[in-house]
């Protein structure tokens, strides 16, 4: 089951990358996100031990994709906490998603705010809360939806285009191993766009 949602978001994903870079309009970028969430279901390694959640930070690579003359259709791949987590804990924390953006224009050239609408998915390898990184129990696969909602201002300059904002978050996690759960949170986003 594992490999096959892997696999599956990787055609997705190469899909999407593949029919942009024809239209010859794709651009990349990146972005960042700190904040915190209720989590009843994964280990948090910046938690003591049986806490339900705690801070996150992610990294993410995106790709933009014009969809009409306001909209662009992001595709936000996750490199901090995979590499990180595989490499320093044993465990996997992949959340892509594909995110719509929508400018709505202010009375100038250089600003614009913007308000986004994403859905991705959960992917999870690893123990739960209750554990801690020198005392893990056993670890288990879950997968689950990710549904998400941003809000931004856009700074355009000549080098590029600069977007902080705020996000929110939800997902609901099942496992045949574990009991299902819930994902709940937000935190604040700084965007760059080439």
């Amino acid at each position: 089951m594992k490999k096959t949602a892997i696999t599956v978001s990787i055609l997705i994903l190469s899909t999407l990358i593949l029919s942009a870079q024809e239209n010859g309009k794709v651009k990349a970028g990146f972005h960042i996100l700190g904040g915190g969430r209720y989590d009843d279901v994964r280990m948090c390694v910046g938690s003591p031990q049986g806490v339900k959640g705690g801070p996150i930070m992610e990294a993410y690579f995106d790709i933009r994709i014009p969809a009409g003359e306001k909209g662009t259709l992001v595709v936000n791949i996750p490199v901090l906490r995979p590499i990180l987590f595989g490499v320093s804990f044993g465990m996997l924390q992949l959340e892509p998603q594909v995110t719509y953006e929508h400018l709505f224009p202010m009375n100038s050239d250089k600003i614009d705010i913007v308000l986004g609408g994403g859905l991705g998915a959960v992917f999870h390898y690893g123990p739960d809360y209750n554990s801690t990184p020198d005392d893990k129990g056993e670890s288990f696969f879950s997968i689950g939806p990710l549904i998400t909602a941003s809000a931004g201002m856009v700074f355009h300059s000549r080098s590029g285009d600069w977007t902080p904002g705020i996000k929110v978050f939800y997902a609901p996690l099942f496992s045949p191993d574990y009991k299902t759960g819930q994902v709940l949170g937000g935190g604040m986003e700084l965007h760059y766009g080439f």
